[in-house]
């Protein structure tokens, strides 16, 4: 089967040759180079497509597909955890008969580099801070990595890497998650509860499927003062007020972007640091991105 119209219906960060080989698939390729900015826009962009491509910034929901009746197929040309934090409703599209597909796994590697390079930043002191000013250590001299407690808050697929990094440096690895995980420690991770782990780390990493919040008044009063705090998660972990109460102290937050800080309001705040750019957009992390939409393309079209 090859679809008869295939519509990418905003920027899907896919390499040329990737956006070439889409025209493979179909008989007639539509592409895009802006967000579409309302339900009307999307449903016209839909039109009598069979087939379409989307990135994570528009949220395809109900009120569009519900006038788009040719749809069969929907590629996520981004991560796909769940269908609660999906941005298709993917529950009403399979009622439908309508089969959505995503990627997972495709910028964990500059995620991994994003926490280790700014850790070994704050930890010695180099270089300056987002307001320019000269960064001192962490612990008032330079420290290494060596010895520190880490407690990683989520151990999938990229809170293992970031585990495994820092274990590498020396760094005494704890975990929380909703399930156990012998293969980790079997390495000398060490599951902890988590109100446990947030009050013996001296540096916490939530690495979270979006929308997934577990820090709330009780746990940021067990993680305590004069911690450091990094989000790799795409949303807040945590709940804003008792957040914003805990960045009173002296504490410290990185988070790549403002999605993950989870408010404009908190970006110039002395205690955080948001370079506000994604770091797992990086050349290699498109080049898997394109490949694994491609192969769930030919993996639907193989099916039919």
């Amino acid at each position: 089967m090859i679809f008869k119209k295939l519509v990418a219906i905003e920027p899907l960060n896919l390499t040329p040759s990737a956006e070439t080989e889409l025209e493979t698939f179909a008989e007639n390729v539509t592409t895009y180079d802006n967000v579409p900015t309302s339900v009307e826009e999307i449903i016209a962009r839909i039109g009598d497509a069979d087939a379409v491509l989307l990135s994570y910034t528009t949220y395809l929901g109900r009120e569009a597909l519900q006038d788009c009746p040719n749809v069969k197929y929907i590629g996520m040309c981004c991560s796909l955890y769940s269908a609660e934090s999906a941005n298709v409703d993917i529950h009403y599209a399979n009622s439908r008969g309508i089969e959505v597909t995503g990627i997972r796994d495709y910028g964990d590697e500059g995620v991994v580099e994003y926490v280790v390079s700014e850790l070994v930043r704050c930890l010695h002191g180099f270089g300056n801070r987002a307001d320019g000013t000269p960064r001192e250590p962490w612990s008032g001299t330079p420290r290494e990595i060596t010895g520190l407690k880490v407690g990683l808050v989520g151990l999938g697929k990229s809170g293992g890497m970031v585990a495994d990094a820092l274990y590498f440096f020396g760094a005494k690895i704890s975990y929380f998650s909703r399930t156990r995980k012998p293969e980790s420690e079997d390495k000398g991770y060490k599951y902890l509860p988590l109100d446990a782990l947030l009050a013996q780390s001296e540096v916490v990493i939530t690495c979270l499927n979006k929308n997934v919040i577990l820090l709330h008044q009780d746990e940021f009063q067990h993680l305590g003062n004069r911690k450091i705090l990094f989000n790799t998660g795409l949303s807040p972990a945590w709940d804003p007020e008792p957040f914003s109460k805990w960045l009173t102290g002296d504490n410290r937050v990185y988070c790549d972007t403002l999605g993950a800080l989870g408010g404009q309001e908190f970006l110039n705040h002395p205690n955080v640091e948001c370079m506000n750019v994604s770091s797992g957009r990086t050349t290699q992390a498109f080049d898997r991105l394109s490949e694994k939409v491609l192969a769930n393309i030919a993996c639907y079209v193989k099916k039919q």
